[in-house]
């Protein structure tokens, strides 16, 4: 009996050995992939670019980003397009599978959103309007229901002439935010933020054709 518990343990020792060195190489990877995906430049901004920084959260802990990309429409289109918050052209995005108007009020709104990345929970957001400024600022309000600590930020879309920047900033901490911020392939924040910001410069694009076939009127 010792003999088999001896052999046994000989076999368990350089498994485990394995197991713990997948574990640090998985680590390595995923910390090497995110310091490519997030590597900050100074170069001009193009429309086939879509930037994504990690940033510190600050004194609240958790996670940040800074995404930055342009949208082939002048900036009062997509002002337009940004501030339609009842507008069915939302549903077109396949990260979202449900949306709603909650409520309105003075320069504020308050949406409701199912996300197809976090099925059976539902997401209210505020989200406040600063027109001549072409700025949004938004904040989760029900974190606790839909296991966060905490997410809010901003969006500021700047003039470009037939374009408009997109600078979006956002902090937050939520279940398992640890590992989207760093896992580079699909599923991870790389991969959903930027397939958003894509959804965003086709889709405006349409929106923006009627709006210009309109005034020409």
């Amino acid at each position: 009996m010792r003999v088999r518990c001896l052999a046994s343990l000989r076999y368990q020792v350089p498994c485990r050995l394995i197991h713990a060195s997948i574990v640090v190489i998985m680590a390595v990877v995923l910390n090497l992939a995110a310091d490519l995906s997030y590597a900050q430049t100074n170069r001009p901004l193009t429309l086939s670019e879509i930037r994504l920084e990690r940033l510190s959260s600050g004194v609240n802990g958790g996670y940040g980003y800074k995404l930055q990309y342009l949208v082939p429409v002048p900036v009062e289109n997509f002002w337009r397009f940004k501030t339609e918050f009842d507008g069915e052209h939302l549903l077109t995005n396949d990260e979202l599978i449900g949306h709603r108007l909650v409520k309105s009020f003075g320069n504020s709104v308050i949406t409701e959103n199912q996300y197809a990345s976090a099925p059976g929970l539902t997401f209210l957001w505020k989200t406040t309007a600063y027109p001549k400024q072409y700025r949004l600022e938004f904040k989760l309000l029900n974190a606790e229901d839909s296991r966060h600590d905490f997410h809010y930020g901003s969006i500021q879309l700047i003039d470009a002439g037939e374009f408009t920047r997109v600078i979006q900033i956002a902090y937050f901490n939520f279940t398992g935010a640890s590992l989207w911020v760093r896992y580079p392939w699909y599923g991870g924040m790389k991969s959903t933020l930027t397939r958003v910001a894509m959804w965003e410069q086709k889709t405006a694009l349409k929106y923006a054709r009627p709006c210009r076939v309109a005034r020409s009127f």
